[in-house]
């Protein structure tokens, strides 16, 4: 077999087999098949596209190129949820605990901030002694205790996406929703779960910008995973504005003990009861969703959740009595105000807008070596469909640095469209499909 006759192959638009797909990816594994021609048949994978066969097949080799987590022992089920990427998407953090107070298990293996979409180890790091870095047996000890743990992906965990995921950054490969899937499904996999929920988001503030495209991604995430056995749901949700009231990485974790309290905003509850249901009936531990939002409603309610969580971060090294201290107190020094540029209704806060700015700010990165901050980002006091008289106060910013701050202001200033009439009500969840 040769490696150009495979590039060839892709590049007319044939489907390449399994053993070709194997061959490609085990030699770039192991440097006997170099940089410049995996770039090519990324780029010839982005033009022709893969099918479904394919694209399963790529996701069991990039899976079977590192270690599986053994979950072997510890009682199921096993669930988990997985987000495209948004801005304020903290959903993570509060669903994990809620589900696992219903009976699931939750294995996450969740990522770190890019670009203007927020990471959950970002967020989970900025509690003082937290630990995203957690060996097999520290992981499968959080499962087992609490019902549900949080790590990153580490080196020997399919190290072919991470290989692979780097040269796509680089030759604008990025978008292509097969390489897209393989990427998200092997990690996924890798972790031990037994289904999967994903959060696919559409929008301006989305990976996804049109709904065409988050559905396309959606569908292949089903049929993909589908095809490896897994019960997968996928629900499309809005992100043109940014989620709940708070974006920042411990302003984040703020509004997560607000939502297990049962006081967080409505738009990130209906999203956690939402997904939640889903993780339940994918479970079999409910038959249908309206039992599922009613359980993890009561979970809440009960005071399970947060007990859950609060032990989940002792158990990584989290300092609760600092965490509990800090909240609503751990703010940067530069603070500015985004004030209602109109009289109005508040039509939309661009989500693309304030993630770029709270890149400004230090909430995210640009490069995956950037440092994050943990007391800046956005809090909100208005959101779309709020009415303002022109300088009222919308949002309060902080920022790591002066110049940070004055820069995500000016984004932020253009983030807001006011409108003369109230604008038609947001719908969150656009769309569900389930295998």
């Amino acid at each position: 077999m040769r490696t150009v006759d495979v590039i060839m192959r892709k590049r007319s638009g044939l489907s390449l087999s399994d053993e070709e797909l194997g061959f490609m990816i085990q030699g770039y594994v192991d440097g006997s098949i170099p940089d410049y021609q995996i770039s090519a048949l990324l780029m010839a994978i982005y033009f022709k596209g893969m099918s479904a066969r394919e694209t399963a097949s790529l996701t069991r080799l990039m899976l079977d190129s590192g270690e599986v987590m053994d979950l072997s022992g510890i009682p199921g089920p096993f669930v988990d949820k997985h987000s495209t990427g948004g801005v304020g998407d903290k959903i993570s953090l509060p669903l994990a605990p809620l589900v696992a107070a219903c009976g699931a298990r939750v294995p996450m293996m969740s990522g770190r901030a890019l670009g203007h979409t927020g990471g959950t180890l970002d967020k989970l790091e900025s509690i003082p002694g937290y630990r995203t870095g957690l060996d097999l047996a520290a992981f499968r000890a959080g499962l087992q205790a609490e019902g549900f743990a949080m790590t990153g992906q580490t080196a020997k965990v399919v190290p072919a996406d991470k290989k692979l995921y780097a040269l796509r950054d680089v030759t604008a490969t990025v978008e292509s929703i097969p390489l897209i899937t393989a990427s998200i499904l092997s990690k996924k996999v890798a972790e031990g779960a037994d289904s999967l929920v994903f959060d696919v988001k559409s929008g301006p503030g989305a990976f996804m910008k049109t709904r065409t495209d988050a559905r396309a991604l959606a569908e292949s995430l089903v049929n993909t995973g589908a095809a490896m056995g897994k019960r997968i749901v996928a629900v499309i949700t809005d992100m043109s504005n940014p989620l709940g009231l708070k974006v920042g990485n411990f302003f984040e974790i703020e509004e997560t003990l607000d939502c297990l309290e049962g006081k967080g905003p409505k738009d990130v509850m209906d999203l956690v009861f939402r997904l939640g249901a889903w993780m339940l009936v994918c479970s079999g531990i409910v038959a249908d969703l309206a039992t599922g939002e009613k359980r993890c409603a009561e979970a809440l309610a009960s005071g399970r959740a947060l007990e859950l969580f609060l032990a989940n971060v002792r158990r990584q090294g989290g300092d609760v009595e600092k965490m509990l201290e800090l909240r609503g107190k751990y703010r940067s020094r530069y603070s500015a105000e985004l004030k209602a540029p109109a009289s109005g209704w508040i039509a939309k806060v661009d989500a693309w807008k304030i993630g770029l700015a709270g890149v400004d700010l230090g909430v995210g990165r640009n490069r995956t070596e950037d440092a994050v901050s943990p007391d800046v980002g956005f809090i909100f006091d208005r959101i779309k469909s709020d009415r303002v008289q022109a300088g009222d106060k919308v949002a309060t910013l902080f920022g790591a640095t002066e110049s940070g701050l004055a820069s995500a202001l000016v984004l932020a200033t253009q983030s807001l469209e006011i409108a003369v009439d109230e604008p038609a009500p947001s719908q969150l969840i656009l769309e569900e499909l389930a295998s």
